[in-house]
Formats: structure tokens, sequence, C-alpha cells
């Protein structure tokens, strides 16, 4: 069961990954946006580093 909820993990800091390399992207970024998709994604990696330390 962790391992599926790691490997969940990974494809959605994986996917947060993809909507800011779209958005920084886009003509005019919208910065707000671009925080929160960044803060999300370092908070699953917290979550997948806790997990990583457990075992």
């Amino acid at each position: 069961m962790e391992k599926a909820h790691v490997d969940d993990l990974t494809s959605k800091h994986a996917a947060l990954q993809t909507q800011i390399d779209a958005e920084e992207r886009r003509p005019h970024p919208d910065d707000v946006l671009l925080h929160q998709l960044k803060k999300e994604k370092l908070r699953l990696k917290d979550e997948m580093l806790g997990l990583a330390t457990v075992h």
C-alpha cells in the first residue's frame, strides 16, 4: 500500500511540474498560481521524503 501511495505522490509531483512549466512559458504567467503550484509541489516532496525516512 505504501509503495502505491509514494507512486501516487510521485505522479502528482510530476503533474505539478508540468503545470508549472506550462505556466512559466505563458506570455504573462500568473505569479499567484505559480506560487500555489510550487508550494503544493514542495508539500508533496516533503511528504515523500517523510515516508522515505520512516523506513
